[in-house]
């Protein structure tokens, strides 16, 4: 086969309609925060596969929203929902335990269409509650005083049939914040959670948090931001308004750390990650003297080169 034919579009082999699938899949979950419907108006104009595009879709947006832990305003404006693995009842429902409801969700359209009450089976015992309910409260103020637009959840992700002392249980407490502003092409979100494990044998309260910061800025270009990071803190064992108590600020304090880490970097952004893009060695194999750059003059150079 000639090199002509190698290039020649006509002559590749076609895509299968599951290949199509797939890669439209991939751009769909890895959408920057807020863009999934742009991005979704995008593949179906380019793919002209209406299968493949609905399959894609079908599989994306559940993933997505659970991913970024999106936030629906219930149907009869009782409450919000966050749309998170912890509280997946089914593909399409989703419990928010501050409200003792099951909202039935449509992932492509980002809506709730239905609630319900939750069952006894769904919801964590009376003495599991006190824990659970007492952080939530905590965190709400915590999350409206930090987050301008932030919801946040606390979930019983293991004991939740604990009837008194003398047994282990584990919460979960998500943070999520969103800020969308296309008309100034740029979007971001926050999402953090907590896993908390409450141990009565050794009366201690063990924290693990993984933090997620996304950012997308696309004025004339195409900048992304993804940072994550990871931590751990501890606590005694006490009532569940103390309990709640110390847990949220250790929650606030991780928190306000990593957010300083992050405005340091970017302060030392221009003098740090900016140079180490470039190359280390030119063609020339020697450094360039980025301390001292006022040294060259481009037009002097190029004077110089061609004897003027």
């Amino acid at each position: 086969m000639s090199e002509e034919e190698e290039d020649d579009p006509q002559q590749q082999a076609e895509l299968t309609s599951k290949q199509k699938q797939d890669i439209a899949k991939w751009f769909l979950t890895n959408s920057p925060p807020g863009e999934i419907h742009c991005i979704a108006k995008d593949i179906r104009s380019i793919l002209s596969d209406e299968d493949a595009y609905n399959a894609a879709v079908s599989e994306a947006y559940p993933l997505y929203n659970k991913s970024h832990m999106i936030c629906l305003e219930l149907p009869n404006r009782t409450g919000d929902v966050l749309i998170t693995t912890f509280g997946e009842i089914d593909e399409i429902e989703y419990l928010d335990p501050r409200t003792c409801q099951v909202a039935t969700v449509n992932h492509v359209k980002q809506v709730c269409t239905n609630v319900r009450p939750a069952t006894d089976e769904e919801l964590p015992t009376s003495f599991i509650e006190e824990f659970r309910g007492a952080l939530d409260a905590e965190l709400v103020k915590y999350v409206a005083e930090t987050y301008p637009k932030g919801s946040c959840s606390v979930y019983c992700i293991s004991g939740k049939d604990v009837e008194g002392p003398g047994a282990n249980f584990e919460l979960a407490a998500v943070i999520s914040a969103s800020r969308h502003s296309p008309q100034n092409f740029c979007n971001g979100s926050w999402r953090s959670i907590w896993n908390i494990e409450f141990k009565d044998d050794l009366q201690v309260v063990e924290l693990r948090g993984k933090l997620q910061v996304d950012a997308h800025y696309f004025e004339e270009g195409n900048v992304q931001l993804d940072a994550n990071h990871e931590c751990k803190d501890n606590t005694i064992f006490q009532s569940p308004e103390d309990c709640a108590v110390s847990i949220t600020s250790m929650i606030c304090h991780q928190e306000n750390e990593y957010m300083a880490s992050l405005e340091a970097s970017y302060t030392n952004l221009p003098d740090t990650t900016f140079k180490d893009l470039r190359r280390k060695l030119p063609v020339t194999r020697t450094l360039f003297p980025w301390h001292n750059t006022l040294q060259f003059s481009l037009t002097r150079d190029i004077a110089k080169e061609l004897g003027i």
